[in-house]
């Protein structure tokens, strides 16, 4: 397998389709706002197909297990026929999700959730925090009592058997369900805030403000209300909504590039150049530590 990851706007996309030129391949996004469908300008959705791409609507609610069980479920369907699953990551945690099996707390349950929301609020935050002491002393004792949003899920957690700190971390473990090569794709910070700068603006340029106002005139779930640009592109004059969402995809990238020095036995490769010319290095390298699922193609 071939996985690849980088900052938005590093040339992701471009280079997982020029190795799919190259080998009889499949591309399977790894990215937490590409799963939903009515946003394919603002979530950047690329024109080849992939899979794990515009699979659910606005108002579905994404947990990373249930994209866990897609992905695993997908990529080896791709292995069975023969071909290279090329798995293109900007949301980390999905990245690992769908290279690892890792071991994942059950998806939130509104109820629950609610209730022990409206517990926290009636007991305040430190006889709430001793309740989960008592519950969960691992979650407690890495939380403050002030985080009210992880003391309440710390405790719906809890309701359900599990625990928001594992005995087991597997997150930053260096097992893979199938062995694979990952590469971090690397670009100069001056070259990569010029390209998200010319991403807000053709963003713009292509209708992503349309694109915004229609989807917030339905019912939107927590989880894709997340999709950077969404309100800006709908509220904001052009040139303020450009600005606005550079800001925003500068600092996701910031946070990007502390995940990719974090994965582990990821190898750096340049991206400031053609995507084929990365996507050959990539290959060259894949070819030196494990024979892909199919040869070359030509």
């Amino acid at each position: 397998m071939l996985a690849l990851f980088g900052p938005t706007a590093s040339g992701k996309s471009a280079v997982a389709e020029a190795i799919a030129e190259e080998i009889p391949a499949e591309i399977v996004s790894a990215d937490s706002m590409q799963v939903y469908r009515g946003l394919p300008i603002l979530t950047n959705q690329p024109e080849r197909p992939a899979h794990l791409v515009a699979i659910w609507e606005l108002d579905h609610e994404a947990s990373v297990a249930e994209y866990s069980r897609r992905a695993h479920s997908e990529i080896d369907e791709i292995l069975g026929a023969g071909r290279t699953p090329v798995v293109v990551g900007g949301t980390g945690l999905y990245l690992r999700a769908a290279l690892a099996e890792l071991e994942l707390p059950p998806a939130p349950q509104p109820g629950v959730r609610a209730r022990w929301t409206r517990i926290y609020d009636r007991l305040g935050p430190e006889a709430t925090y001793v309740l989960l002491a008592k519950r969960d002393p691992a979650a407690a004792a890495a939380l403050h009592p002030n985080d009210r949003r992880r003391v309440v899920r710390a405790l719906e957690l809890a309701d359900a058997g599990a625990s928001l700190r594992p005995s087991r971390d597997r997150l930053w473990a260096d097992e893979t369900r199938h062995p694979t090569l990952i590469a971090g794709l690397e670009v100069p910070r001056d070259e990569l805030l010029r390209r998200i700068e010319q991403r807000a603006q053709r963003m713009l340029e292509h209708g992503a403000a349309d694109e915004a106002r229609a989807a917030l005139q339905a019912p939107i779930s927590s989880t894709a209300d997340k999709v950077i640009g969404l309100h800006e592109a709908a509220q904001l004059p052009t040139a303020e909504a450009v600005a606005a969402i550079a800001l925003r995809t500068r600092r996701y990238a910031a946070y990007q590039r502390k995940w990719m020095r974090r994965i582990p036995d990821l190898v750096s490769v340049r991206a400031d150049r053609p995507p084929r010319e990365t996507a050959r290095e990539i290959l060259e390298l894949a070819g030196r530590r494990q024979p892909l699922s199919a040869r070359r193609a030509g």
